[in-house]
């Protein structure tokens, strides 16, 4: 019977795909396990967005520690230029809008952000340090919630033409090796 047994693992080691072995030993990709753990909403984003997305979050906290820098040596004027890059104007609008093309929802929280960071220039601008410090916490405030909110979902260029009902911009599409 062990040598039945053997022939038949071997066997089906040789002649099942080792995704299917992977689903019937119950065994589950990584990233599915998490993204079903995450109740997060996914956010639908070319690899090439998602990217930049990142790289302008890692600039909104270096903002974040300029400004707290600035306000620990009361420069006003450091602070006002720090939280300019973060605040609204009409390019980050679009960018913002473009991002959450295919989650509804996404832009107008982000514009929040952007809106919100506003007050700490205005603040800035009137050198009150209280109220520099209080909307630098009222923007971290938006921060924490659009992240609590959504997730970035990386996808191919058809899932995102679906998720957006158009056509990914030609230097957006995912390049295929």
């Amino acid at each position: 019977m062990n040598r039945f047994h053997a022939m038949a693992t071997l066997l089906v080691t040789l002649l099942v795909p080792r995704a299917v072995l992977a689903q019937m030993s119950g065994a589950v990709n990584p990233q599915q396990s998490l993204d079903r753990m995450d109740s997060r909403r996914a956010l639908p984003l070319l690899p090439m967005m998602a990217n930049h997305q990142k790289q302008n979050m890692r600039d909104h906290l270096a903002v974040v520690q300029e400004i707290i820098a600035a306000v620990a040596s009361d420069d006003f004027g450091a602070v006002e230029r720090a939280s300019g890059r973060i605040g609204y104007s009409e390019q980050m609008g679009q960018m913002c809008t473009h991002m959450g093309a295919g989650a509804p929802g996404f832009a107008e929280q982000a514009l929040a952000f952007h809106r919100t960071a506003d007050t700490i220039t205005a603040a800035a601008r009137q050198h009150d340090r209280n109220g520099v410090l209080r909307a630098l916490s009222n923007t971290l405030q938006t921060c924490t919630g659009c992240h609590a909110t959504w997730k970035q979902n990386v996808v191919d260029d058809a899932t995102w033409s679906r998720a957006t009902g158009g056509d990914a911009p030609a230097d957006e599409r995912a390049t295929t090796p």
